[in-house]
């Protein structure tokens, strides 16, 4: 860490620019590599047969794709643009919010940089375990947002969000909060002293109980179930599953369980969960940052995509259609495993403002009422990650609310129900 400090910001910054767009080369990559209908675009892909032999400089970022104009025969007119952007802005994103979090520290709250800034031994080890702090949660960052363009140019492109995407993204995350807890989102703690009150402000990550005390009983055999649960739930989510009652329950029932049988998805969500679940065993039986950072990760991961999910099977039951594509409960899901419940929260409450306007342009303009909702997710995950200070300080004692927590958001997914219904009926009005 210290060889890193030493080093001039200008320098760090310009390598991080460097580094940026040489990662947006592999986003690019990922994105045609990983799509339903994968596409030889990315000059790190075989090129078509037709296509003239690629050069050395094809794969140099973003001047590479000058070059590969050649390829506008094959590809369409102006193919080139849009990855050569994601890789200018990956290169200029990743600089940005190194500034921002680690040089800025605008992630935390101000009265915490406050109390780091002041003279003395004990500020200088705070401040040096908070730099420290801040580099982890940058490159939990960066990992995530990059997962999210991934996720999001797919879903432009294809209307889906692939589990080769969202999948290797969630255990990801499940492994920086395991074994890197404070790479989870920053907040400021008052430790409570008897008979004085309150205690200088400290920096601590996010747990899933928010500034309270960490319950004991978390770090028991209930903790443990709980723990497992959420990965099992998760399991469940990704495996095949099909349920029409329109020949009754019991047919439904022998279709389900017929197909979960002979898909072969079965057997890889089922040895996903059996080694996440050795993993949380093992971490529970550490104990610590590491057991309070991976069941906080764990319980975001759930939360993420049980609202998700909520909201799914509410949307189908009201429109009798699919209201939102299984892609976006997953990758809510692993938004979750990387920020937490609490940032859930605030994302399911942001992303609909964008996507609501988005829609209702969508259903004046082009009679279209069905938008792709992945990218706003991702967006709103983005505001979340930038303004997470700002958020952390007007909703900090909220998310400490316990049981009415859940309770709150029940009452908001019930009142989804007659919105909804207004919703079906102007889309009926619209496409007659």
């Amino acid at each position: 860490m210290n060889a890193i400090l030493a080093i001039p910001i200008g320098l760090r910054l310009l390598g991080l620019a460097i580094v940026g767009a040489w990662l947006g080369s592999l986003l690019n990559l990922a994105i045609y590599r990983l799509a339903y209908a994968p596409r030889s675009i990315s000059p790190w892909s075989a090129p078509l047969a037709s296509a003239a032999r690629r050069r050395w400089s094809d794969r140099l970022p973003i001047v590479g794709w000058l070059g590969l104009r050649r390829e506008s025969r094959l590809h369409g007119s102006g193919f080139w643009v849009r990855p050569m952007l994601v890789e200018l802005f990956a290169g200029l994103g990743l600089a940005a919010l190194y500034w921002w979090e680690v040089r800025l520290q605008a992630i935390l709250p101000e009265a915490l940089i406050a109390e780091l800034a002041q003279p003395g031994a004990a500020a200088a080890i705070e401040r040096r375990a908070a730099i420290l702090a801040l580099h982890r949660v940058f490159i939990a960052h960066a990992v995530l947002i990059g997962f999210m363009i991934v996720a999001s140019l797919i879903d432009v492109d294809e209307r889906l969000i692939p589990d080769e995407v969202t999948v290797p993204g969630t255990l990801l995350g499940l492994l920086l909060a395991a074994y890197l807890p404070w790479s989870l989102l920053p907040i400021m703690h008052r430790p409570p002293i008897v008979g004085l009150g309150f205690g200088p402000p400290e920096l601590r990550f996010l747990t899933c109980t928010s500034t309270d005390a960490w319950p004991r009983w978390l770090d028991e055999l209930k903790g443990l179930a709980v723990g497992l649960g959420c990965v099992w739930l998760w399991c469940i989510g990704l495996m095949p599953r099909s349920w029409r009652t329109r020949h009754g329950f019991r047919r439904a029932w022998a279709i389900l369980w017929a197909r979960l049988i002979r898909d072969r998805l079965t057997l890889w969500a089922l040895a996903i969960g059996l080694a996440v679940s050795i993993g949380v065993v093992v971490t529970w039986r550490i104990g610590g940052d590491y057991w309070q950072g991976l069941l906080s990760s764990l319980i975001g991961m759930a939360a993420g995509g049980g609202l998700i999910w909520s909201v799914r099977i509410i949307g189908k039951a009201v429109l009798g259609r699919e209201a939102m594509g299984f892609g976006d409960v997953t990758l809510l899901a692993m938004i979750g495993s990387f920020l937490g419940w609490q940032a859930c929260l605030v994302i399911f409450f942001l992303a609909p403002i964008a996507g609501a306007a988005i829609g209702m342009t969508q259903l004046l303009l082009r009679r279209q009422n069905e938008i792709r909702y992945g990218p706003f997710l991702c967006l709103a995950a983005l505001v979340t990650i930038v303004r997470w200070s700002t958020i952390w300080e007007s909703l900090g004692d909220v998310f400490s609310l316990g049981w009415l927590i859940p309770a709150t958001m029940a009452g908001c997914l019930l009142l989804m129900v007659p919105l909804l219904f207004l919703v079906r009926l102007v889309g009926d009005l619209f496409r007659r």
